[in-house]
């Protein structure tokens, strides 16, 4: 039998996704209601990142087929923001005139938004369904 999502190092990684689901809304949320003009493109991605973030969430501490659909869609999204957004923001820094959760592939989390995905679709598989 498989080993379910939010059991052993599942915990932590559900922690995880729960502080940066928090912490990416509410910064977006800031944002957008207080400078959304300034930056309405990198305000936008972070609140889409939130978004991204809460829905991992949920499905990694859900049980079921449909809660893990869920995860595999939400990680699998993440990773491909996190990798597009850090190479646009990279490459092209004039349309990110303000940091997002995934601008420069992270940097300004530690690169956690780089790696977190990674760990996620990782241990998605790891706990599959045999």
């Amino acid at each position: 039998m498989a080993e379910r999502t939010s059991s052993g190092f599942g915990r932590l990684l559900i922690t995880v996704y729960g502080i940066f689901a928090l912490s990416a809304t509410a910064r977006a949320g800031v944002q957008i209601a207080t400078r959304f003009s300034e930056a309405p493109l990198p305000y936008l991605l972070s609140a889409l990142a939130g978004v991204v973030y809460i829905l991992a969430t949920i499905g990694l501490a859900r049980r079921g087929p449909g809660a893990r659909r869920l995860a595999w869609g939400a990680v699998g999204f993440e990773l491909a923001g996190v990798l597009i957004v850090g190479a646009l923001s990279v490459f092209d820094a004039g349309d990110f005139p303000d940091d997002t959760v995934w601008s420069a592939f992270g940097r300004g989390y530690g690169f956690i938004p780089l790696v977190l995905p990674l760990v996620g679709l990782w241990w998605l598989w790891r706990t599959r369904p045999r």
